[in-house]
């Protein structure tokens, strides 16, 4: 990122380590994060192209077995290439825009007390030593769940605000100086 030359450094010694090291380093930490939590995430929907087709019924997208492979192969597909750094915009943009339907899903369908049922319960404390420590158990049993559930909401919106935002910066501001798209073809889309 070329820096604005209205705008000046209060430490000005500093904008070569931030131009050769610190942009470029922070392009790439997040581009690989990006793409590799795709990739990731990605993964067992390409071993299952069609087993979210009722899901993505279930929001509109009909047929849902074309949209539930193409999702996949686009995660997958869209990872790798964010990974890379090649064709970066397009595919943060399409990974953009499909990451923010997950917000909204996440945000519009909270998980709500039907997750804190009867038979989830006693199976949670069933595996307990699995699954909770003996103090998750007590403070699950306390409350009902309510502080759990509140905290799977969170992270589930949360995790989907920021993971969006991110690809949406990748889309628009593109891979970064390592990358293949700048270091290889030169150009960018």
């Amino acid at each position: 990122m070329n820096r604005n030359s209205d705008t000046r450094l209060i430490l000005p010694f500093l904008e070569g380590f931030y131009e050769r090291f610190a942009q470029p380093l922070a392009f790439f930490g997040l581009r690989v994060t990006v793409g590799a939590l795709l990739i990731v995430e990605g993964w067992p929907k390409i071993k299952a192209p069609y087993a979210m087709a009722g899901f993505t019924e279930s929001i509109g997208l009909y047929p849902g077995w074309f949209w539930s492979a193409l999702l996949a192969v686009m995660q997958f597909t869209g990872g790798l290439l964010i990974l890379a750094g090649f064709l970066t915009r397009p595919a943060a943009l399409a990974n953009g825009l499909m990451l923010a339907v997950t917000f909204w899903f996440h945000w519009t369908h909270p998980y709500g007390d039907l997750a804190l049922t009867p038979s989830g319960m006693s199976a949670a404390q069933a595996l307990g030593q699995t699954l909770l420590t003996e103090d998750g158990l007590r403070n699950l049993a306390a409350d009902g769940g309510a502080m759990f559930l509140h905290q799977v909401q969170f992270k589930a919106e949360g995790l989907s605000a920021l993971w969006t935002v991110a690809a949406l910066f990748l889309a628009a501001f593109g891979a970064g100086p390592l990358s293949v798209d700048r270091t290889i073809l030169k150009r960018e889309f």
